[in-house]
């Protein structure tokens, strides 16, 4: 047992979880073997407690660090904003300069808040949708986070949120009455928007993009439905904004949404998020109570304009599909040449495979250990960044191969192999099998 699972076994037992967040929780990974904590990181690198150096081709921060970890550019511009103070009784010029640069490469919005996580801007964007509507139901589709009106789907029917979540989230500590203030669409499925009939919606709450991009046809359908009923179309992009355009997903199909919400990749891993939309839906900001002394600090500001400006500088949005590109390609002749059932994401920015295997999880996790022993954090999503280039990519790929070979060998004679703990995407160890989500 490594020292970073010797502490998080004594973690769990004062922090509630662990950690702040499930994503970076060791038994979604490799329970007992993934490394858990970092000591330094930069570039594509990370090293642990024991000074032991991985490359990353997993989860680049989950998502955070679309520059690569430690960018020197951000790095720079947050090291001289922390030297002139990060806060102070007046407001910071960045929050001024960044909103103007937010609003000049998203043409349809008119004024915009920020905050610092994305959950809670996701509240703050349907609430904005709520008091301007009058209106209290929210119809989403998609992953949107941890807030009340999100988890409120599971008063229903507790397994509403498996498809896009984890499968044994309890809707403990959620108002009762909110039972029946959402409604889940599933993601594409034309078929479930017929329950946008009611006349109390407040808004439609989509995912820009995960595994999946939103059809043509669903897209039509749910513009459709929102202009002819007054709903506020709101584009969830905390996970796909600026990694394939300049902005949102949401130009790549021509999507005309009334609020975006922006987080992860616009800060390159300090924190900061954004509500970006139009004035007749972000002006109740000012009827409505939404403040917070954290979000006026300098220094996610300053890694905001910072990271904007180098991904439009060097094109971040063009180099991140095509390097996922590559690596989708390179799993698929592998897969090919070696006979593995293996199916693949389209969303190039998390390019990630899929076994065809019953027991699934296993494999993942069989991948995640051997790709560990050869120096790689790895599980079958990448979330790719700037720092990924292609001389990386060609190693990582060889090392996939070796291990692909060693897979197609544990499928056919397992009894060879020695028992590992398989990875579980849920919230608490579950006391059988359990089935991967993704």
């Amino acid at each position: 047992m490594n020292k970073g699972i010797r502490i998080w076994n004594k973690a769990i037992k004062i922090i509630p979880g662990g950690n702040g967040l499930l994503s970076k929780r060791p038994h979604r990974y490799l329970p007992n073997l993934w490394p858990t904590y970092f000591k330094k990181s930069k570039g594509l690198n990370i090293w642990d407690l024991n000074n032991k150096k991985y490359i990353d081709f997993c989860q680049m921060g989950v998502g955070t660090c679309i520059l690569g970890y430690a960018n020197k550019f951000v790095d720079t511009a947050v090291k001289k904003a922390v030297n002139s103070g990060v806060n102070s009784s007046l407001n910071s010029i960045e929050e001024y300069i960044l909103a103007k640069k937010f609003l000049k490469y998203n043409k349809f919005a008119d004024q915009i808040k920020f905050a610092r996580g994305g959950g809670e801007a996701m509240s703050i964007a349907v609430r904005l949708a709520r008091a301007q509507s009058g209106k209290n139901i929210i119809a989403f589709s998609g992953y949107h986070g941890w807030a009340d009106w999100y988890i409120a789907a599971n008063l229903k029917k507790k397994n509403t949120l498996d498809e896009y979540l984890v499968s044994d989230v309890d809707p403990s500590g959620i108002p009762k009455n909110l039972k029946n203030s959402i409604i889940p669409i599933g993601y594409n499925n034309n078929k479930d928007l017929k329950k946008l009939n009611g006349k109390n919606i407040a808004a439609f709450v989509i995912e820009g993009s995960r595994y999946e991009y939103p059809s043509k046809s669903f897209l039509k359908e749910i513009q459709k439905i929102c202009k002819k009923k007054d709903i506020c179309l709101i584009v969830d992009e905390i996970t796909s904004g600026w990694r394939e355009t300049i902005g949102g997903i949401y130009k790549k199909f021509n999507l005309k949404p009334d609020i975006v919400v922006f987080g992860k990749a616009i800060g390159n891993g300090y924190a900061i998020s954004s509500i970006l939309g139009k004035k007749k839906y972000m002006q109740y900001a000012n009827k409505t109570f939404i403040s917070s002394t954290a979000w006026t600090e300098k220094v996610g500001f300053a890694a905001g304009n910072a990271t904007i400006d180098f991904i439009i500088k060097n094109k971040v949005y063009l180099h991140i599909p095509k390097i996922g590109k590559m690596i989708t390609n390179g799993w698929n002749k592998i897969a090919k040449d070696y006979g593995i059932k293996m199916g693949f994401s389209e969303v190039m920015p998390l390019c990630t495979f899929f076994l065809n295997y019953a027991n699934k999880d296993e494999l993942y996790t069989f991948f995640t250990k051997e790709m560990l022993k050869k120096g790689y954090l790895a599980n079958n999503s990448v979330w790719l960044s700037y720092a990924h280039k292609e001389k990386d990519v060609k190693k990582y790929l060889k090392a996939c191969e070796k291990v692909f070979i060693k897979m197609k060998d544990f499928i056919n004679n397992k009894k060879n192999y020695k028992k590992i703990e398989v990875r579980y995407y849920s919230l608490h160890k579950p006391k059988k099998k359990q089935k991967s989500i993704y």
